[in-house]
């Protein structure tokens, strides 16, 4: 693909409403390669954190950077923690193949790699948080254990489900029960480094509770401070246990993922489409962020072209109204990294033509205590009866913007802000385009230079009509107290 296709492709997904996160690994890391990404339309770059060690990542953080200023578009960084390694150990021969009926022993003091009769666990706990009759299930589901006996530091097993077991296959148990803790000591001293690259997003892996959340904020704050940034945090719900609590996560956090893998190990895959939209509608009812992910384009990591069932996928994810979609595998280490893009780009914008608008039922009933939320949903509506070109937001926090895009709505929003870290966090934001621009003069002056960027980028010409917030005086993190509705001259 030649540079002015790409170009193209980028301007045409410029108003695309969904996010796309793309996970970096060897498949991408080529500098042109990984910018062809960010110009067909990849938002925020996932750091895998289970891979690699700090000097890796923060090589990988210049080289998203680097990119991101190349392509002229800036993107996020969300530092994706390990969690805890709840895993087998290692085989002789690298693997074996279990057979139905088959004794199995996980034996957490085992120092020697494991064979057919059995393997030594990552996991030690395990042998205290299982019982007779529980469930076990390797490598991501497809094997299945059933517990037998546990006798000391050894968890007898019988095969239920065979098939090939190899080196480092995670375990989940059937309905959770697992009281590994979400923050691990590498989990830790991985925040440090994530903060001192300043990730822009930092993803926790199995919470179970809000206190995980909170844990995790205040590490965070603390390694991010000396950069005088705070990083805004994504709560991964995977597992069973975090379901009950989804209210307080979603209160401790900024946003979630519905990481479908794990999760429908331990709850089944046939819960996980209704939990999948159960989630983002009480995201959106937070105003809390929440990005799809796990297995969206599975088969693009060999094919050139996704099955009907991903599109479908894909599709549906963006018309529950998810604010990402998120590939994995599929940019880190497949054959079709930028056409995975592509490809997914182009079904977000079918999916969005078809959404359907109800902006006046999203207000019924509904009061606001916040002036500068007020403003933010003035906007809105009346920017949808006037059939305004464009929504704007001069904003230095990102708040108006965030609380802007939690409502569907067929007219794009700008978010007009003098902070880099405040524009590269709003990449996230589905239907947001973040634009930097000196907001902190005075009121006339900001919107006067607010219409002359817009005019200078096309997004508004003669004759327009558009809606502007800010907030008086101008630089304030939640003064937002300003609607006006401009016409271009």
């Amino acid at each position: 693909m030649g540079q002015s296709e790409v170009m193209t492709l980028h301007k045409n997904t410029l108003h695309r409403s969904t996010k796309i996160v793309a996970t970096l690994g060897p498949a991408c890391s080529e500098p042109a390669m990984l910018e062809a990404m960010i110009r067909a339309g990849v938002n925020v770059v996932r750091l895998n954190f289970s891979h690699g060690v700090a000097q890796d990542h923060i090589d990988r953080a210049r080289l998203v950077r680097e990119a991101a200023v190349r392509a002229g578009c800036e993107v996020a960084i969300m530092a994706d923690l390990q969690g805890p390694k709840i895993r087998v150990g290692k085989f002789e021969n690298g693997q074996i193949t279990l057979i139905k009926d088959q004794a199995f022993v996980l034996d957490a003091s085992r120092q020697a790699l494991g064979n057919d009769d059995g393997v030594g666990l990552d996991y030690k706990e395990l042998p205290q948080d299982v019982s007779a009759g529980d469930l076990l299930l390797l490598n991501d589901g497809l094997i299945v254990l059933v517990v037998t006996q546990v006798v000391g530091e050894q968890v007898h097993t019988r095969v239920q489900v065979g098939g090939v077991l190899s080196n480092n296959k995670g375990i989940n148990k059937k309905g959770g029960g697992l009281t590994a803790p979400a923050l691990t000591a590498k989990d830790m001293e991985d925040i440090k480094t994530a903060m001192g690259f300043q990730a822009d997003y930092l993803a926790v892996s199995f919470p179970k509770t809000a206190t995980d959340m909170e844990l995790a904020r205040q590490l965070a704050n603390v390694a991010a401070a000396p950069y005088k940034y705070k990083p805004a945090l994504i709560a991964k719900i995977e597992r069973a246990e975090a379901i009950p609590q989804l209210e307080e996560i979603l209160k401790a956090s900024d946003g979630i993922m519905v990481a479908r893998g794990d999760l429908a190990v331990e709850v089944g895959n046939a819960a996980v489409p209704a939990l999948q939209k159960h989630m983002i509608r009480r995201a959106k009812a937070h105003d809390k962020l929440v990005i799809t992910a796990t297995q969206m384009m599975e088969s693009m990591i060999t094919l050139p072209v996704p099955t009907r069932a991903e599109v479908s996928d894909v599709a549906n994810a963006v018309l529950d109204g998810t604010d990402a979609v998120m590939l994995s595998a599929e940019t880190a280490a497949g054959k079709y990294p930028l056409e995975t893009v592509q490809e997914m780009a182009q079904i977000c914008l079918a999916a969005e033509s078809a959404e359907q608008i109800e902006l006046d039922a999203d207000f019924s009933g509904k009061t606001f205590d916040r002036i500068d939320q007020t403003i933010a949903m003035g906007a809105l509506f009346t920017a949808h009866h006037l059939g305004a070109k464009a929504l704007v937001a001069l904003t230095d926090s990102g708040s108006t913007a965030l609380w802007m895009s939690r409502h569907r709505i067929h007219i794009p929003i700008y978010a007009l802000t003098s902070k880099l870290s405040t524009q590269r966090k709003m990449a996230l934001f589905r239907n947001v385009t973040p634009l930097l621009m000196d907001t902190s003069t005075d009121r006339d002056t900001a919107l006067k230079q607010a219409e002359g960027d817009l005019l200078k980028r096309g997004i508004v010409q003669k004759g327009d009509v558009y809606a502007i917030t800010c907030g008086e005086p101008m630089g304030s993190p939640g003064g937002t107290n300003m609607l006006k509705i401009c016409k271009v001259g």
